[in-house]
């Protein structure tokens, strides 16, 4: 009798590899999953490529299983190897603000069989389409998380992964695929460590550790008061009290040969930290501020898959990192910040300090770069949770056209974006102060705070032939307490089918 299998997702060193064939996924494996949509397993035809006694077990499985929305998947022991089979069912229907690869059930049948956390494992994935294989590659790496503080030994385990497409023939992991899994993997690992751990300076070594030995990429740092002389007043004013020296890092990648295309920055917020500052977080909201810093951290994924794939377009990454703390020379209430752009703002809530850094990275990549197009990510709002979700980021745009790329990324890698109003006309009377050019608050917190923040970023640029668009992914990069990688592979993506 298959049992069905609850949602557990604990940490394990699990380095995960890439099978041909199903022979060589099997070899050695003590632990099977296989993943399909329902037809396709009901059909089972693919299931004649296992050995008699897996196929027959499957069958009973598959037999017993219902989908639900999300997937779902039960196990049984073989008495062969692999000594456990699992079979994690996928719903046939997809609404068109899903993603097709249906990666989010990928996730969720792969976090319930826990495939890969003991031993050998082997997972089984039927696609549509080969073109799936990148997002549902990263599915099942969002379910191995790198990071843990747990005591005792960490237990070492290996899992292989072969694709097969509706014919039954294998897809290739190709350099891509292995990038993305790598790269989610580490961006999730960021996301995850404490502020003790990561901070300005840490993350820069993180950084610079990663970069090491690429090329076509230079790297630089802009450190403390260097800041307030190169006029990013937003950047040092957020971080200028914490422990380490706030920072912005830009990171350039120029292919050999010819460039491609548009010159693509993009801009993550990095807040190591976030206690609010003097607006100081209360009720238990400062809890799980590691995460503040999850757009640099999808923005330095997405900037090593281009690299390391040899992507023919030029990118800049830019990393603005400070922690928001309280301390004797914390900004504060009624401060006002000069900042990149030229732009004075009053400060009017200390806790809307990760537009401050966007304002000034998105400038600084406007301005000081020349990129064309600037795409700036960030943990910016809770509003972006209740207007879209923990499964889609939302995005708003300049540019309608560039909106609907990103979208269209979102879909194909999985990390599913929505669109919000970009209208500024309606906006700007929220940032109205009587001493300087703006204020970093609204005024109405019932008046599309998405938009509102989105709009504060715009400003920066707004004088400038950018094209921009801004991607808030408070939700989905940090659900039920762990880093999910979100915002790498969509950005990623983006940028490659530019």
């Amino acid at each position: 009798m298959p049992v069905a299998l609850p949602v557990v997702i604990l940490p394990a060193m699990t380095r995960i590899q890439y099978a041909t064939s199903i022979p060589t996924l099997l070899k050695g494996a003590s632990h099977l999953l296989i993943v399909a949509p329902q037809s396709v397993l009901e059909k089972g035809e693919f299931l004649d490529q296992l050995p008699e006694e897996l196929m027959r077990l499957s069958v009973d499985l598959v037999t017993e299983l219902k989908p639900g929305d999300m997937g779902a998947a039960a196990g049984t022991l073989t008495g062969v190897q692999p000594r456990k089979l699992a079979v994690g069912m996928l719903p046939d229907s997809l609404s068109r603000y899903n993603a097709p690869s249906r990666a989010g059930a990928i996730f969720n049948v792969v976090a319930q069989s826990s495939t890969g956390r003991k031993g050998s494992a082997a997972v089984l994935l039927v696609l549509d389409d080969p073109e799936h294989y990148p997002a549902a590659a990263a599915a099942v790496a969002r379910a191995l998380p790198l990071y843990s503080a747990k005591s005792g030994k960490k237990e070492k385990a290996s899992l292989k992964m072969l694709a097969i497409d509706g014919d039954d023939k294998p897809i290739k992991a190709n350099a891509i695929v292995k990038t993305r899994v790598e790269n989610v993997r580490e961006v999730a690992r960021l996301v995850d460590m404490p502020a003790a751990e990561l901070n300005p300076a840490s993350f820069q070594k993180e950084a610079w550790k990663m970069l090491r030995g690429m090329e076509g990429v230079t790297k630089t740092a802009i450190t403390g008061a260097k800041l307030q002389a190169a006029g990013l007043g937003g950047i040092h004013g957020v971080g200028r009290t914490a422990p380490e020296q706030p920072r912005l890092l830009v990171l350039s990648y120029k292919p050999k040969g010819r460039a491609k295309g548009p010159h693509v920055a993009l801009v993550g917020k990095g807040v190591t930290y976030d206690t609010g500052g003097l607006s100081l977080k209360v009720g238990g909201s400062m809890s799980g501020m590691k995460s503040d810093m999850g757009g640099s951290a999808a923005v330095l994924g997405a900037f090593l898959e281009l690299v390391q794939t040899g992507v023919k377009r030029r990118v800049t990454a830019l990393l603005c990192l400070a922690e928001n703390s309280i301390g004797p020379d914390a900004y504060r209430l009624d401060d006002i910040l000069t900042m990149h752009s030229g732009k004075t703002v009053e400060i009017n809530n200390t806790d809307a300090e990760g537009r401050l850094l966007l304002g000034d990275g998105v400038s600084y990549a406007a301005r000081k770069v020349k990129a064309d197009i600037v795409v700036d990510a960030a943990t910016l709002t809770g509003a972006q949770l209740v207007a879209t979700g923990k499964m889609h980021a939302s995005v708003v745009s300049n540019d309608p056209e560039l909106e609907e790329q990103l979208v269209a990324a979102g879909r194909l890698s999985g990390n599913l974006l929505h669109p919000m109003p970009f209208a500024p006309e309606l906006y700007r009377k929220e940032f109205v102060s009587q001493v300087a050019d703006m204020r970093n608050s609204v005024a109405d917190r019932m008046n599309a705070q998405v938009s509102c923040a989105a709009q504060f970023v715009y400003s920066h640029l707004a004088d400038t032939k950018a094209k921009w668009a801004h991607v808030d992914l408070a939700g989905p990069a940090f659900v039920k307490g762990r880093a999910t990688g979100f915002g790498a592979g969509v950005l990623a993506q983006f940028v490659r089918d530019l």
